[in-house]
């Protein structure tokens, strides 16, 4: 059976730029170039009495240079003027922060060091404010965001056919969106001590002894690969983000349940990719985020970390 694969149609590359408003400017542009035009204007009407035209257009001429570099330049996709302001914004910021919500203290006078004093350190401010048990981050006036993993799927191995079917559902899910999303590819640190536990537990059960001996010499080959290397996982993220509409607490509110609102509509409609959306709860968005905090640090054990704020308890052990 043959399959007939659809002409395809072209996107074009500058899909996400600003509309041009006057003769291929946009409106930040336009907005800079009458800036800089009113003032070489209304600098040549304060120094013509005083000073020759050719005299006036040597002076002004750099102003004007920089004013079409601010308008045209560009790197990476950010204007020039974007790239000063973050310079400038650079510059200021604080060298040294530190995680203390309530405000560093000044150290103590005998050990402050001879001389001038550096600047204290400022406060970091948390990018998240809380985590609800629902896995919702609230980003304070930010709005919400929510969380997701999604599966992934062998698109080479499809039929044409199939492949345009995957590629329709996922055309579909980006139509529907109306809002900020970003699809985050993770990569972490493995942790196969479970997967050697399970395979030397259940190796003695297995029908035959030489799957046996299979399963326990796959077990030490996975043993001695953590100990010899750092094995690393691939992790897919779906991380939704809504705005906060209006402000105070039930704004936050409202921009939460849309966040999830938002997820649970990307699991129906990523399903016809052959694709599964599991929302995070509260306590593996913890996780979560801790590890990208310390993407270093060993991979925690399985369980059910507890979230920010919520008093961590036990049972079954010892008082």
């Amino acid at each position: 059976m043959s399959y007939e694969v659809p002409e395809l149609v072209p996107v074009p590359a500058d899909v996400d730029m600003p509309d041009k408003v006057l003769a291929g400017l946009t409106a930040r542009q336009t907005a800079i170039a009458a800036v800089a035009a009113l003032v070489i204007w209304g600098g040549w009407l304060a120094a013509r009495k005083v000073m020759p035209l050719a005299a006036y257009a040597a002076l002004a001429g750099p102003a004007a240079v920089f004013a079409v570099a601010l308008i045209t330049g560009q790197r990476d996709g950010l204007t020039l003027d974007r790239l000063l302001m973050a310079a400038w914004r650079q510059a200021r910021a604080p060298r040294r922060l530190v995680t203390a919500p309530e405000g560093a203290p000044p150290p103590p006078a005998w050990a402050a060091p001879a001389g001038p004093q550096p600047p204290p350190p400022a406060v970091l401010a948390p990018l998240w404010r809380r985590i609800g048990p629902d896995g919702v981050i609230g980003l304070g006036s930010g709005g919400a965001a929510a969380v997701a993993a999604v599966s992934t799927v062998n698109f080479a191995l499809r039929s044409p056919a199939e492949q345009d079917a995957l590629a329709g559902a996922y055309g579909r899910w980006l139509n529907s969106l109306t809002g900020p999303v970003q699809i985050l590819i993770r990569a972490g640190r493995a942790d196969l001590s479970a997967a050697v536990a399970a395979l030397r537990e259940s190796a003695p059960g297995l029908p035959h002894p030489a799957l046996e001996q299979a399963a326990l010499e796959h077990a030490a080959f996975l043993e001695e690969l953590a100990a010899e290397r750092d094995v690393l996982t691939r992790q897919a993220l779906l991380v939704i983000r809504e705005p906060a509409h209006g402000t105070g607490r039930a704004a936050g509110g409202t921009a939460a349940g849309r966040a999830l609102q938002r997820a649970g509509e990307a699991a129906r409609l990523l399903a016809g990719a052959d694709l599964q959306v599991s929302v995070l709860n509260g306590g593996q968005v913890t996780a979560l985020l801790a590890a990208c905090a310390d993407p270093a640090a060993p991979p925690q054990p399985p369980g059910r970390p507890a979230l920010p704020g919520q008093p961590v308890t036990a049972t079954g052990g010892p008082a």
